[in-house]
């Protein structure tokens, strides 16, 4: 890309670090010239860290910037709505992490208000990119796994609710637990993967059963996002496991997560079921291809190179902004995915199955 791309970093914390400032530095072309975050010495230690850029403690001065072209909201969840309508109406494109929002409302504003201004954003749903992710989507465009007829999919561990008592664990913060934090990136790749079938109805049930008991928790291994974690005056009022099935027009999808269970097995992975063959995915790894082929059974294992997800996440995003038309992880690709969301939050407050 030849244009040159300003860039600002709204919120400095684990994810801008992990991912977004990292992978705009690997792009040429690209400049860092805000680093923005309410706590006023990560701001500046972004400055220090990186060598560039300005440290800014309130996003609001900067919705008049004219050295911004595109923007990073990494901030808590429930920025992420008033930050990102607040640069696109300032002209801005934006990169919001996911999800997009707390709740699917939000995520309509946030769809409407990008529409109004014709501004590019995107949700850092980076699964998308995956090198693996999308051999599986080729498999299945092209038929090999025949018909698509179920995905199960199972994201739970152990001990691993981040941040305990903190902005992750606290429904106003973030909007709910393992379903909107985890379960987000395996429900999105799915939808991906199958062609974003029409949602029918989605039945699910979240839980409260282990966290809550904050002083009492037991993990090992270090917590992520500890930093964040309020062990004496902490609120945890999120799910730490859900269960579900969503029922498209095509496949159905069900699934199983937990932060915290008691069983020590972790599960991590993708079962696309087809009617000529499968595919287990591991994930953020590689996956096997189980088929048939003269009258045996057989197992692939696919050697494949691969590229940063993060890195081609990023580099869509700014492409998007070049040719103005909206990537594959755009707004509008995201709403199916927070429609699950609400519907599986909405199944579980009202115990019984929802609309899509």
């Amino acid at each position: 890309m030849s244009k040159k791309f300003r860039v600002a970093i709204i919120g400095c914390g684990t994810i801008a670090h992990s991912a977004h400032i990292p992978n705009y530095l690997k792009i040429e072309n690209v400049e860092i010239t805000y680093f923005c975050d309410i706590i006023p010495e990560r701001a500046d230690e972004a400055v220090k860290k990186y060598g560039c850029g300005k440290a800014v403690y309130d996003y609001r001065e900067l919705l008049g910037a004219e050295d911004i072209d595109v923007v990073s909201v990494c901030t808590h969840n429930d920025y992420h709505p008033v930050v990102s309508i607040d640069f696109m109406r300032a002209g801005k494109d934006v990169l919001c992490e996911k999800p997009a929002a707390k709740t699917l409302a939000e995520v309509l504003d946030m769809q409407k208000t990008a529409r109004e201004t014709r501004r590019m954003l995107s949700i850092g749903v980076c699964n998308r990119f995956g090198t693996a992710v999308n051999k599986i989507k080729d498999l299945i465009d092209n038929g090999d796994l025949g018909e698509v007829y179920h995905v199960y999919t199972a994201f739970r561990r152990q001990r691993s609710i981040p941040g305990l008592g903190g902005c992750f664990t606290r429904k106003d913060s973030a909007g709910g637990g393992v379903l909107i934090d985890t379960g987000v990136h395996y429900l999105d790749l799915i939808l991906y993967c199958l062609g974003e079938p029409k949602l029918l109805s989605a039945s699910g049930k979240a839980y409260n059963k282990i966290g809550w008991d904050i002083q009492n928790y037991v993990y090992s291994g270090g917590m992520w996002a500890e930093h964040t974690a309020d062990f004496e005056n902490g609120v945890f009022d999120v799910d730490d496991a859900v269960t579900g099935l969503i029922r498209t027009e095509g496949a159905t999808i069900s699934f199983n997560g937990a932060w915290a269970q008691n069983i020590a097995e972790s599960e991590n992975y993708i079962d696309f079921l087809g009617t000529k063959a499968g595919v287990r995915l591991a994930y953020c790894g590689n996956f096997k291809f189980y088929h048939i082929k003269n009258g045996m059974l057989m197992t692939s294992e696919p050697a494949y190179n691969t590229k940063d997800f993060y890195e081609e996440e990023i580099r869509s995003f700014l492409e998007s902004t070049v040719t103005r038309e909206p990537n594959r992880a755009s707004i509008d690709h995201f709403v199916p995915t927070a429609k699950i969301l609400q519907g599986i939050y909405d199944s579980s407050d009202q115990n019984r199955e929802v609309t899509l």
